[in-house]
């Protein structure tokens, strides 16, 4: 989908649920920018509050690309950022905390992802936020959280600091290789920053039936400890090991254009994959009658003859029959894998947004969210740096052309 194309929704225009409801985020890198970029797809109106001369420090991401103001964009940033307004304001000059302080009664939620303490430490935490507006409710993210005590509130923590801890690495580590982090592009920031998303929307919810706000505070290794659920449950259980010698055989296979991944984790699913592949025999063959012993027999037996089977097929085509004879299977998709996938098309997964050095587009993801009742679109494109502060300034603070000009000499707002 291009920027700005709207798709309707078969039963009329409804609008978006979040219509009405603003966000003033100072925020950086991922996990909290992704979190206010799906309520922005949602409809909330976002505005981000960047420093005045360097902006959010995801710009200096690579790879990137050169804007119209003739800046460095990274990636980073590209992606994170659709559908927002961006102002420019140094929070640690008092004048520039003073318009913060009084921008945020205009705004439902304050939303930071600054360090434990240094929202704080500026005058902005949610003591000050409550006194200005008892309303407000201030959205945090960090590595360690705020709220609780944490031995290592002090550290930085970026995606893969709080996937490491909460056990996602040491789950597919073979022995004697080294640690490899990154299982999933950035699943620490985009975990987080839906525990994030989900925890506003309640305290919104919380704010209709009461009147009063609430700070809500997301610490990244709460959110990857949830997500790597099975880690501590299953050592409890006595498989230290979820990922390496279980009873069942969930494993990458070779078809003719790539990979594929099958689950056989039950009897029945492994005498549907006996019938698909063409090898009946394993269903009265005494070593498949008990799934403890499965995993020994994923190399010598079941690969080849699934590798074989596949061998004239392509990796879609693999998983369409056996999908159809009741094995759960899946391809291991590239991004021309995605671009080409039908459903990806019609679930506006890819969007495609326009890049101001270039005829072709940048691919960012779309919003996973589908309601029945919602408009999809538009989507506006990433903001330049500042590119909305005297729109916003003026249009919620009522400032004139002269109080902005003074604040731009003074290096305030940008």
């Amino acid at each position: 989908m291009r920027t700005g194309e709207i798709r309707e929704p078969e039963r009329g225009q409804w609008g978006k649920p979040l219509d009405g409801v603003r966000i003033l985020a100072a925020e950086q890198m991922q996990a909290l920018p992704y979190a206010t970029q799906l309520l922005a797809h949602l409809g909330a109106d976002v505005v981000k509050v960047e420093h005045p001369e360097h902006g959010d420090s995801a710009r200096g991401s690579k790879p990137a690309l050169t804007d119209e103001d003739g800046r460095s964009v990274g990636a980073t940033y590209l992606r994170n950022n659709l559908s927002k307004r961006s102002i420019g304001l140094d929070l640690k000059k008092p004048a520039g905390r003073d318009l913060f302080l009084k921008l945020a009664p205009h705004f439902d939620v304050v939303a930071e992802n600054f360090r434990p303490g240094a929202f704080d430490r500026l005058g902005l935490g949610y003591a000050d936020l409550e006194r200005v507006d008892p309303r407000i409710i201030l959205l945090s993210v960090s590595g360690f959280g705020n709220l609780k005590p944490s031995p290592y509130a002090k550290w930085p923590a970026y995606a893969p600091i709080p996937e490491a801890m909460a056990g996602f690495y040491e789950q597919n580590r073979r022995e004697g290789e080294h640690l490899r982090p990154l299982v999933a592009g950035a699943l620490g920031d985009i975990g987080s920053a839906m525990f994030a998303a989900i925890g506003l929307l309640t305290a919104l919810r919380h704010r209709d039936r009461t009147g009063v706000g609430q700070h809500v505070d997301v610490a990244m290794y709460d959110a990857m400890i949830a997500m790597a659920d099975m880690v501590p449950f299953m050592a409890s259980m006595g498989a230290e090991k979820i990922s390496q010698g279980g009873p069942w055989i969930i494993e990458g296979f070779r078809a003719k254009d790539g990979d594929f991944v099958i689950e056989v984790i039950r009897d029945h699913h492994l005498r549907s994959l006996a019938d698909v592949i063409g090898r009946p025999d394993w269903k009265q063959d005494p070593r498949f009658a008990d799934r403890d012993q499965w995993h020994g027999l994923i190399e010598p037996e079941v690969r080849p003859a699934v590798e074989a089977w596949a061998a004239d097929k392509t990796k879609l085509e693999a998983c369409h029959l056996l999908c159809e004879g009741g094995v759960a299977a899946g391809p291991s998709n590239r991004a021309a894998d995605l671009l080409a996938d039908p459903h990806v098309r019609d679930h506006n997964m890819i969007l495609e947004i326009d890049r101001p050095d270039s005829e072709q587009p940048l691919h960012v993801v779309g919003n996973p969210i589908k309601l029945s009742k919602m408009v999809e679109g538009p989507v506006r494109s990433f903001p330049r740096l500042g590119e909305h502060t005297g729109e916003v300034l003026s249009e919620l603070l009522d400032l004139s052309d002269a109080e902005l000009a003074a604040l731009r000499e003074d290096g305030v707002i940008g």
